[in-house]
């Protein structure tokens, strides 16, 4: 351990956990990367992160850990602190996995040089980085002898250095990883693994098949190969890691959610209140195989002006650091990014060839007005921090100089680097190459006439290269959407905030995170993930003036025990009155009930306390749960209604062998002649608040065959009203697996 410092094991606590000693590598890195009011929250995450995996002073063992932040909101900062805190606790190996693109990789291999200072001719020598290094003899011996460094008791600690591997999330680089590992003798060496983006790729993407893809055997190869070490996944998408089957290495056991900077803006400034930042490409703008575009759409054309004049003001306040950038993304064809790179190179031609027209030019008086209206909607949102446009005016011709468009993708060859030092402002041209992982400086303006595809939650969240750390400059921010995305981010808010939520819940009660109930909050319109990496299916459901109610209703003796109490229990305190109906009513078509109950007691007393045991049935119940939690979210003061279902007379229903109710509600009566049906007795359906949530509880004598096999089961049947719906997903995974 470097400086003479020992990590601590935890005690016996209940959890396996110990505590990581803060040395000079981190604060060193804290002190020269880190902005001073974040350093604190940097330092306490990368210690509880690196605190849940396999303790450096074990032999054995391996953990996995998922690490889920905002997009764009630092991921990279706490990975990196992460391996810092690891490198002071005796890590001999730290290997990043950073990205399945190499424009990627170089990203993060630079910032881990240049933040950890590993090109610094004044520190100390702490580190040997490798980047996709192979089984070669000299790399072989370079570790070798690092590691015999750590071994040799007589080595001070200062000379003992950390191993830092980045590799390109390909199963060849892999491989080449894994082999090398694999002919080094690393027995009880403790080893860090960081996946960066670790949704995309990693993941077997054949389990249906029963069989695994390349890239994730590869890394189980590694994994394999390593006898002490924690692997963490970092996602802004956590999704797939999530839904994946928990007995698969690859699943998280524990979990850590990161949050951003007070500087940070996202989902929630962009999407959650009034669209402010927010302009809808309308239709007519839009590219698709029945509209196809010859021109440049005007909504281009104007993001371009307001882009522009956010790139003259920058450089009007002398700002010769730093970048304003705008992404273009039309599509995952790279056709399509040809055509729109063509449009705004021949733009930027035409329009700096116009503003070097005499003042009095009909052209270039028709292009000021534009640019003027561009200035009017960024004054909108940046206020008096814009200076007049008769101040921008001249330093427009500027700003054009100093603005460089480039196509950023595959099409003529590997993904050219952006230069970000070479020019101030940049326009983008691309498509999956600057989706997840890639950061874009500065960036102001985003154009994505992209529509949604099929629709995977985190690969549309993946887009929103437009999130950051830009709370000074987010006047100028513009995102430019086709109504179909609009909708998407919109939602993926809620369910965000939701799965955040939850996943909080467990990292701070230390429970294993594969004892987490795969649900949460989703649009209807999106899929969690990409259903190949997918071993058990999830169901999907939004109740709206709909009842939810259990199928299976006879189960063991214990359950339905347990059901009486709660229900029992419940009911005890509430005051009932008999419910309004037809005169000819007969007593089981009599009920009372208790109104104006707050539904955070139903939900915290009753609703929870039942116990559904039917697959579907629980399924269907998360759902529900999860639909009330979001509604009392939104007013904690919900109430709901109560109903006894014929308390003064008990009623029989069928079971078959599966323990399914045959018909669980009481149908209309009379039903002939048609005109007076349900003129006495409208069935249970309708008894219902229409207003309000409403529960009904049933006690029911249960018969199999004509024999009765259980009595009083308690029984509960909710109505939920459309203002509360919700969509939601649940996956069950097999017990077994569990």
């Amino acid at each position: 351990m470097p400086q003479g410092q020992q990590a601590q094991d935890a005690g016996d606590e209940g959890e396996n956990r110990w505590v990581p000693v803060v040395g000079p590598e981190i604060t060193d890195y804290l002190n020269s990367a880190v902005p001073e009011p974040s350093r604190n929250d940097v330092s306490d995450a990368a210690a509880s992160i690196l605190s849940k995996g396999v303790s450096p002073n074990q032999a054995t063992g391996q953990e996995t850990g998922l690490i889920v932040g905002y997009v764009q909101s630092g991921k990279t900062m706490s990975f990196e602190a992460v391996a810092a805190l690891a490198r002071d606790n005796s890590f001999q190996i730290v290997i990043v996995i950073a990205g399945a693109a190499n424009p990627l990789l170089e990203q993060s291999t630079g910032r881990l040089r240049r933040d950890l200072h590993l090109d610094d001719p004044n520190r100390a020598r702490r580190w040997v980085q490798l980047q996709n290094p192979g089984a070669d003899d000299a790399t072989i011996q370079a570790i070798r002898d690092v590691i015999e460094d750590w071994r040799d008791p007589d080595t001070p600690d200062e000379y003992k250095k950390t191993v830092l591997i980045t590799v390109l999330k390909n199963h060849r680089r892999l491989q080449n990883l894994s082999d090398l590992i694999a002919r080094i003798d690393v027995q009880a060496v403790p080893v860090l693994i960081i996946d960066d983006e670790a949704d995309q790729a990693s993941l077997n993407n054949e389990v249906a098949q029963g069989q695994e893809s390349t890239t994730y055997r590869c890394l189980m190869a590694l994994r394999q190969n390593l006898s002490n070490h924690t692997y963490l996944q970092y996602t802004a998408t956590p999704q797939a890691p999530l839904l994946i089957s928990i007995i698969d290495s690859l699943s998280p056991n524990f979990v850590q959610v990161l949050e951003p900077g007070e500087d940070y803006v996202g989902g929630q400034e962009f999407f959650a209140n009034n669209l402010t930042y927010v302009r809808v490409i309308p239709p007519q703008d839009v590219p698709t195989n029945a509209n196809p575009l010859n021109e440049p759409p005007d909504s281009l054309l104007e993001a371009l002006r307001v882009f522009m004049i956010g790139v003259a003001a920058g450089l009007r306040e002398g700002r010769n650091t730093g970048n304003r950038s705008m992404l273009v993304h039309p599509s995952h064809r790279t056709i399509q990014h040809q055509e729109f790179y063509n449009w705004v190179r021949d733009i930027f031609d035409d329009w700096k060839r116009i503003l070097g027209l005499p003042d009095g030019d009909p052209d270039k008086q028709e292009l000021m007005e534009d640019f003027r209206d561009a200035h009017a909607d960024l004054a909108q949102t940046t206020g008096a921090g814009l200076p007049a446009f008769a101040e921008l005016a001249p330093t427009l011709r500027f700003a054009f100089r100093n603005t460089r468009v480039l196509e950023v993708n595959t099409r003529a060859g590997p993904t050219p680097a952006v230069d970000w030092r070479s020019a101030y402002g940049w326009i983008l041209v691309g498509g999956q190459a600057m989706d997840r992982g890639f950061t874009l400086e500065g960036l102001t303006v985003t154009y994505m006439p992209r529509g949604v595809g099929v629709g995977n939650a985190d690969t549309v969240q993946q887009r929103a290269r437009f999130f950051g750390y830009k709370r000074r400059y987010l006047g100028y921010c513009r995102v430019y959407l086709e109504q179909g995305s609009l909708n998407a981010f919109q939602s993926y808010v809620d369910h965000e905030e939701d799965i955040r939520g939850q996943l909080e819940v467990f990292q701070n009660s230390g429970q294993p995170l594969n004892q987490w109930k795969r649900a949460f909050v989703m649009d209807p319109a999106l899929r969690p993930c990409r259903d190949a990496v997918l071993e058990f299916d999830y169901i999907r459901g939004r109740f709206s003036d709909s009842w939810v109610a259990p199928r299976v209703i006879f189960d063991s003796e214990e359950v339905i025990q347990s059901n009486r109490d709660a229900v029992g229990e419940f009911l005890r305190d509430l005051e009932f009155e008999e419910d309004a109906g037809h005169r000819d009513r007969t007593a089981i078509q009599r009920h009372h009930t208790c109104r104006g109950v707050l539904l955070r007691t139903a939900l915290d007393r009753l609703l929870v306390a039942v116990r559904i045991t039917g697959t579907t049935d629980s399924q269907r119940n998360t759902g529900l749960l999860l639909q009330l939690s979001k509604a009392l979210e939104d007013d904690p003061d919900e109430v709901c209604s109560i109903y006894r279902m014929s308390p003064a007379e008990t009623r029989q229903r069928g079971v078959d062998d599966n323990g399914e109710v045959t018909n669980l509600f009481q149908g209309e009566a009379p039903v002939q002649p048609r005109d007076r049906r349900g003129e006495v007795y409208p069935g249970d359906r309708a008894i219902r608040d229409g207003a309000n949530v409403t529960i009904q509880v049933h006690t029911l004598e249960l018969t199999r065959d004509g024999a009765v096999v259980a009595q009083n089961v308690p029984v509960l049947a909710v109505w939920v009203p459309a203002r509360m719906a919700r969509g939601w997903i649940d996956q069950n995974q097999p017990a077994q697996a569990q």
